[in-house]
């Protein structure tokens, strides 16, 4: 099944989407009666509504319940460590929040912020959850399904502090694509490590590519990791870390402009492109913002 998040022009909903006809019939029962009882592709709960709709009147935007939550980890493709001079997997993973102002629609832009010069991307496949992990024996069985996310991150946050800033790194206003919408747990496996083809284009060249069964850290890993620290709730997502391929690598960062294509096997392609770089407020000093100034290669 896919679920989409629409709108009409008035107002956002989910609708679960017929791609055969390409229309969307909407979904009237509330997210938290439905989000725990879909994985196994069961539709009865959603109480759709009986007039379909054609596609083409609809507007796709992220597939995020208002109000969730939105999580990510790192550390998680041995190939990425490898480029960047690490020889062996990390003993954990690391993990961050993205606020809900960071969130990015299918076929929108993506903000240039003025606190980078090295705006950075990375296809991840991301979990939604479906219910909470204490109702079920395995971690991934709790998921409503998957999407897609391009976690977009500023690569020179913290240099002139000589520390990680993650906050700056991947926390920044409309920095996260997400979408273009959410296949259900049975339509990408199953319970379990997913292995799913993705990969990622910039302006036509391909530039990440991967299976999602090379990750370090399972998805069921990850979601316990979290889960420990933070109880996941129906609808949280979780991006689940990016292979190698990306501008950290060999200098290519983002630029005003640039159009990407993020596509995973059994989910569908999420397209963006990258919005005008902002500049600082005349009043603001870099230095004092803690903005490296160097040019990027």
């Amino acid at each position: 099944m896919i679920l989409a998040r629409v709108t009409d022009g008035s107002t956002g909903f989910w609708a679960l989407v017929d791609g055969d006809t390409a229309s969307a019939r909407r979904v009237l029962a509330p997210f938290a009666q439905w989000a725990g009882m879909l994985g196994t592709g069961e539709a009865d709960a959603l109480d759709l509504a009986a007039t379909a709709l054609p596609m083409t009147g609809l507007r796709r935007i992220a597939p995020v319940e208002p109000g969730c939550r939105i999580f990510g980890v790192g550390l998680n493709y041995l190939s990425h460590l490898t480029r960047l001079g690490r020889t062996e997997a990390p003993p954990h993973t690391i993990a961050y929040i993205k606020p809900d102002s960071a969130i990015v629609d299918p076929d929108d832009e993506i903000q240039y912020p003025a606190v980078t010069q090295q705006l950075d991307f990375e296809v991840e496949l991301v979990a939604v959850i479906g219910k909470p992990l204490a109702d079920t024996a395995q971690a991934t069985q709790c998921l409503l399904g998957y999407t897609i996310g391009n976690d977009i991150s500023a690569r020179d946050a913290g240099k002139t502090l000589g520390s990680l800033d993650l906050f700056t790194q991947k926390a920044l206003d409309r920095s996260a694509p997400i979408g273009p919408w959410i296949a259900t747990l049975d339509a990408c496996g199953g319970p379990g490590q997913p292995a799913l083809r993705m990969t990622q284009t910039i302006n036509g060249e391909l530039r990440q590519s991967d299976s999602t069964a090379n990750m370090i850290f399972p998805v069921d890993e990850l979601l316990n990791f979290l889960d420990a620290r933070v109880a996941l709730r129906p609808g949280d997502l979780v991006f689940t870390g990016s292979t190698c391929g990306v501008g950290l690598e060999d200098g290519r960062f983002l630029q005003p402009g640039d159009r990407l294509e993020a596509e995973i096997e059994a989910i569908g392609l999420l397209r963006n492109t990258v919005g005008a770089r902002r500049n600082l407020a005349p009043q603001r000093s870099a230095g004092r913002l803690g903005i490296a100034t160097a040019t990027p290669k």
